[in-house]
């Protein structure tokens, strides 16, 4: 506590106040949390600051500044709320970001020990804490949480491969039996469990049906050319009907006011996949423990593949375009029922693909990177509505800006990652890297764009708050 009764250098007669309010701050963290420091810290500062300039006015109402005003009168302070997004406070919070750390240095034992050795903090339980805290550096406790919590194990990954592969292999046989006349390519598994780039646990893949459609019957319309103007979605119009009436195509049966619908071919599946396969014969079969999801956005199958170990595999319906991309039958979110008849463009493979390539050109910690981001949102309730197209696509942006992704640079990455999307959800617009048209935070509603915002911008000033949220989940959640 002797740092308590040094009296600082240029602050005469304030009784110690200055240093006093320094030791708050620095363990207002330690008691009230991120969320309730950053609050107390606005409000403190600005007494402080109304203080500071009280104790330099002049001594005589003649020693005036050469406007004729006094800078120590009515202090032009103002602070902000870190609550971001709302409305009335959006400049503030763009003034704010400015004054964030954006490198990692800023967390290093040395740093964090030059910032807080000003507060005079005694021997005692917060100083003793503080000091773990800052035993490691945010680089090293990256790289930590990525061993321990983001890698999967090779051997989990491999059962997990293997279960959705006997269920890929079972609806296979079904359909083509079931239905021999349905026009569909070779099914494939797909998704981050195929890419190496699933986080924390092998619980997720995705089963691609690819479906055949006569060219001269169908025709795709992008979203933003039709009266909903919605980039990223499209119409697959039905045509010719004058030669070719209803009925002529096998998927006329899926048709919504001339237009193939999404949720119609869904519901096919659903009848099928669902309703009329033995599940549980199957299961027993397998020693797998199968069962439908319900209610799911998308046609889903529960595997519980072991005792403690289970894997979702989506059943999603694809058109495959022209250039190469595709179209899945994944609804528009929250305007499902009005956007009904939309189908989604999936950039999936050519972003992972760009991912990969720049990593191989440089050696670089992009993936490292998305995985530590998709991690933490994962086990992270206020985040979980970020996903991965949305993490992926603001990687590649700020890979566009940034050069170094060296793996000494990853953390000055990560940090820089949360700050842009900070600016994003700030914007309310995240641009898709492969076509800017498409903004991925169309479909997030006011409230969850505001707790996004809030999350990530408190994170900013404690960065490690996130991965310590984290290792307090369970590992299989």
């Amino acid at each position: 506590m002797a740092g308590l009764n040094r009296e600082p250098k240029g602050k005469r007669g304030d009784g110690g106040l200055g240093t006093a309010v320094d030791f708050l701050l620095s363990n207002a963290k330690l008691v009230l949390g991120v969320g309730g420091a950053a609050v107390l810290g606005i409000a403190t500062l600005a007494v402080k600051r109304m203080y500071d300039r009280t104790l330099s006015a002049p001594t005589s109402p003649t020693k005036m500044e050469a406007g004729g005003q006094r800078s120590w009168e009515e202090p032009s302070w103002m602070g902000s709320s870190p609550r971001v997004l709302n409305p009335d406070m959006k400049a503030s919070v763009s003034r704010s970001l400015q004054t964030l750390p954006t490198s990692a240095h800023c967390f290093e034992p040395d740093a964090m020990r030059r910032a807080v050795g000003r507060s005079g903090l005694g021997a005692g339980g917060g100083a003793d804490l503080l000091r773990a805290r800052m035993r490691l550096s945010l680089q090293e406790r990256l790289w930590a949480f990525y061993r321990e919590r983001v890698n999967i194990p090779g051997e989990e990954q491999a059962a997990a491969r293997r279960a959705a592969l006997d269920i890929c292999a079972e609806l296979r046989v079904f359909l083509h039996a079931k239905l021999p006349d349905m026009p569909l390519r070779e099914m494939y598994l797909s998704g981050s469990l195929y890419d190496d780039l699933q986080v924390v646990t092998a619980d997720h893949a995705q089963l691609m049906v690819p479906m055949v459609l006569e060219k001269n019957l169908w025709s795709m319309v992008p979203g933003e050319d039709t009266i909903m103007n919605v980039p990223g979605f499209w119409l697959v119009r039905r045509e010719n009907l004058e030669y070719f009436p209803r009925g002529s195509s096998y998927w006329d049966r899926c048709l919504v006011g001339g237009y193939l619908s999404p949720k119609a071919v869904l519901e096919v599946f659903d009848r099928l996949v669902a309703g009329s396969i033995n599940w549980p014969a199957i299961g027993s079969v397998l020693d797998y423990v199968i069962r439908p999801v319900v209610p799911s956005e998308t046609l889903t199958l529960e595997v519980q593949y072991e005792t403690d170990r289970r894997l979702y595999v989506d059943f999603l319906p694809l058109l495959a375009m022209e250039d190469g991309g595709a179209l899945i039958a994944k609804p528009h979110r929250p305007a499902a029922e009005r956007h009904q008849n939309l189908w989604r463009q999936s950039f999936r493979a050519a972003e992972t693909a760009r991912l990969r390539a720049l990593d191989r050109e440089d050696g670089g910690c992009r993936c490292a990177c998305l995985k530590l981001a998709k991690a933490v949102c994962k086990l992270n309730a206020a985040l979980q509505r970020l996903n991965a197209s949305q993490l992926t696509n603001a990687l590649l942006l700020l890979s566009d800006t940034e050069g170094d992704w060296t793996q000494e640079a990853l953390a000055d990455r990560f940090l820089q990652l949360l700050r842009a999307l900070v600016r994003h959800l700030e914007a309310g617009r995240l641009p898709c890297a492969l076509n800017p048209k498409v903004n991925l935070l169309c479909e997030l509603l006011e409230p969850e764009v505001d707790e996004l915002g809030y999350t990530l911008y408190c994170a900013l000033s404690d960065p490690e708050g996130l991965l310590r949220t984290a290792l307090d989940q369970p590992p299989h959640p």
